[in-house]
């Protein structure tokens, strides 16, 4: 999980799941505290789905 894909990219990291923002990687401070839940949740589990899909490259996972 990363907030700088590029660096994730140059550094050659094989699996990088986007996150929010440097200051906030995993939550939203502007949204209220159920939709930041929500937030935080579908980037853990795309993390999840990330680490159970074989690669060979490089890849981003992008959020749903």
């Amino acid at each position: 999980m990363c907030t700088v894909v590029p660096i994730s990219l140059t550094v050659g990291a094989n699996r990088i799941v986007p996150t929010v923002a440097i200051p906030h990687p995993l939550g939203d401070p502007t949204q209220s505290h159920e939709e930041e839940k929500e937030l935080r949740r579908k980037l853990v589990e795309n993390a999840l789905h990330a680490l159970t899909v074989p690669v060979d490259e490089q890849t981003v996972f992008e959020n749903h």
